[in-house]
């Protein structure tokens, strides 16, 4: 079996289970994190076919909705891509990179080690940026139970994963701008994303200062 023919059955095995998930953790996303991977590799280099394998398997099984199991992703992704006679070695870094992509927090004590898993990473936290990422948050939001915003709520950060997680359904959506996607642009792993990033992180500043006049009730 070719590469492209494993990345195809790739595409249609994660649309099968992702497509019409409403939580922003969609089909529709990994499309973008593909699109935003191949972006970034024009510029920064590595191996397509594992760039590519990881971007579709990135959020096969995200610890959010596996009660933070962070290895489930993993796992499932080393079951499909043995299934498809793929080399042991490409199995073992889409695997690693599936495992580590996501944010914890504000750390991550195993940080990507290949170029192929900074430029997955980053283009998974260009997706939370932005005007896309903004609408994702809230889509998040609604689907955890979050409320929009309570003012009697101050953002935070947080110092290990486990108390990261443990605040997803009793936090409220505005709070999640603080806690996370304000802090990706300057988090990105290579250069070319932290330029795509600049404008994203702008507009997402521009509209928490347009929330809250309208929050106050000023024009």
């Amino acid at each position: 079996m070719t590469d492209q023919n494993i990345v195809n059955q790739t595409q249609k095995f994660v649309r099968k289970k992702l497509e019409g998930e409403g939580s922003g953790h969609d089909w529709w996303h990994i499309v973008r994190v593909v699109n935003n991977a191949k972006t970034i590799a024009k510029k920064e280099g590595g191996d397509l076919f594992v760039i590519e394998l990881a971007a579709l398997l990135h959020d096969i099984a995200d610890w959010k909705f596996h009660d933070g199991d962070s290895s489930i992703g993993a796992n499932i992704t080393r079951q499909w891509l043995t299934k498809k006679a793929v080399d042991p070695s490409v199995i073992d870094e889409v695997a690693y990179i599936v495992e580590h992509i996501s944010f914890k927090g504000g750390t991550n004590s195993m940080p990507m080690r290949t170029i192929e898993g900074k430029i997955v990473q980053d283009a998974d936290r260009l997706d939370a940026v932005g005007a896309i990422g903004i609408a994702r948050a809230f889509a998040y939001g609604g689907a955890a139970g979050r409320q929009i915003y309570n003012p009697d709520i101050k953002p935070k950060q947080y110092q290990s994963f486990e108390s990261f997680k443990n605040t997803i359904t009793e936090n409220h959506t505005i709070n999640h701008f603080y806690k996370k996607l304000l802090l990706l642009k300057d988090n990105m792993n290579t250069k070319t994303a932290k330029q795509l990033a600049k404008h994203r992180h702008q507009f997402m500043k521009a509209y928490l200062q347009e929330f809250y006049k309208e929050w106050d009730g000023h024009q």
